[in-house]
């Protein structure tokens, strides 16, 4: 029978177009390139929709490809919306307005060389203000304030995910101190260090609460980015018992003054309070703290000066030329620590909000969040009050 069978080296020469021959005859095929896929961009808002929430994070993901720009602004050009891209995705970082056309344009470049974009245009859900929340913050931008200073937020519309609230409310001091958030009520929170805040330190109080749920259909309003500072450490502490105020400046002791404090029947109150406000002049009118004009207590006295309120109630510092002879020696007034217009003059020009003053040697306690009353919190219970329960 005839041997059909052709030498190897033969059969190689014979197959060289389509494929390579190792020394023992052994082929390794040849393949062409693999086909590189164009860039797929898809992003988590439809085009054309509208009620698009609020509290949406739009995003961006590409296949095949990376992304080199992103765009997410309002129509109106009055909103423009930060964000970051890192190689396939992009994520804004703040949520959106209510009742806003928007814009998002992606560009990228596909495994393939080739560019890609995607285009959404889209409409947020409207909101009326009653279905907004606006946080007020204290102290104010740029405020120099003193150690005892809270950090106030204030919101006009009840939050109820207060949680969730807390987790995008972030201060931060340098140098640090360890703080906590506590709650008042559902409109109201307090953020205060352990102990009083660093002398000369430096405060920045992110809120990210823009389109935030704050529960029952109502969304934050609005970011604040507040910077303050806190300037030295003042501290003055009044004995009612020996009627002096003792004003101090980072532990040392600068001024005392002979003052005269709330009678029998009008005990100031023991406790650490903080200046919540100051006025160069002042009329004082009893009936603000509920005092009828027909009551034997009431007084109306115009022209106070060198105020500074201490509590909710009505306690100030203030001069009262008209108990000079008192004071030092006796407690004669309605629960106001009062001095002479001299020592008053120069204890307000040495004094700034968030100051701390300290009463003691009175029988009277004052009263939880009668005025700020931060500090005479243990610091157990006030973590208890804060909705993440930690510093």
């Amino acid at each position: 029978m005839r041997d059909l069978r052709l030498p190897a080296v033969l059969m190689c020469a014979g197959l060289f177009a389509l494929s390579a021959c190792t020394a023992d005859g052994v082929k390794d095929a040849v393949t062409p390139d693999d086909p590189k896929d164009p860039i797929a961009l898809t992003a988590n808002v439809d085009q054309r929709a509208t009620d698009v929430r609020v509290n949406t994070i739009v995003a961006v993901e590409a296949q095949h490809g990376s992304i080199t720009s992103a765009v997410l602004a309002s129509d109106d050009g009055k909103s423009k919306v930060k964000g970051r891209v890192a190689g396939d995705s992009w994520l804004a970082s703040q949520r959106l307005e209510p009742g806003t056309a928007y814009t998002l344009q992606v560009r990228g470049k596909g495994e393939d060389g080739k560019a890609g974009r995607i285009i959404r245009h889209f409409t947020t859900q409207q909101l009326t203000l009653a279905q907004q929340t606006y946080p007020s913050v204290a102290p104010l931008q740029g405020e120099t304030v003193g150690v005892g200073m809270p950090v106030i937020v204030t919101f006009d519309v009840p939050v109820k995910n207060r949680a969730l609230f807390e987790r995008n409310m972030r201060v931060q001091s340098t140098p640090a101190a360890e703080g906590s958030w506590t709650w008042l009520s559902d409109r109201e929170a307090h953020f205060r260090p352990r102990q009083y805040w660093p002398a000369h330190a430096r405060v920045k109080v992110n809120l990210r609460l823009n389109g935030l749920p704050a529960g029952k259909g109502i969304y934050g309003q609005q970011d604040q980015l507040i910077d303050f500072k806190v300037g030295s450490k003042r501290v003055s502490v009044v004995d009612v018992a020996k009627h002096q105020l003792r004003y101090t400046v980072d532990g040392k002791t600068e001024k005392t003054i002979p003052v005269t404090t709330g009678d029998n029947g009008h005990r100031t109150r023991e406790g650490t309070k903080v200046i919540m406000e100051k006025f160069s002049s002042i009329d004082m009118d009893a009936a603000t703290t509920g005092v009828d004009s027909e009551d034997p207590g009431y007084y109306n006295i115009k022209d106070v000066r060198w105020a500074m309120r201490l509590t909710n109630s009505g306690e100030f510092l203030h001069a009262a030329p008209w108990s000079v002879g008192s004071q030092g020696s006796a407690n004669v007034s309605h629960g106001c620590t009062g001095m002479s217009t001299a020592n008053a003059s120069w204890l307000y020009s040495h004094s700034r909000r968030g100051d701390v003053v300290r009463y003691v040697h009175s029988p009277r306690p004052l009263e939880a969040h009668n005025g700020w009353t931060d500090w005479n919190v243990p610091w157990s219970t006030w973590l208890k009050g804060s909705a993440l329960h930690q510093a």
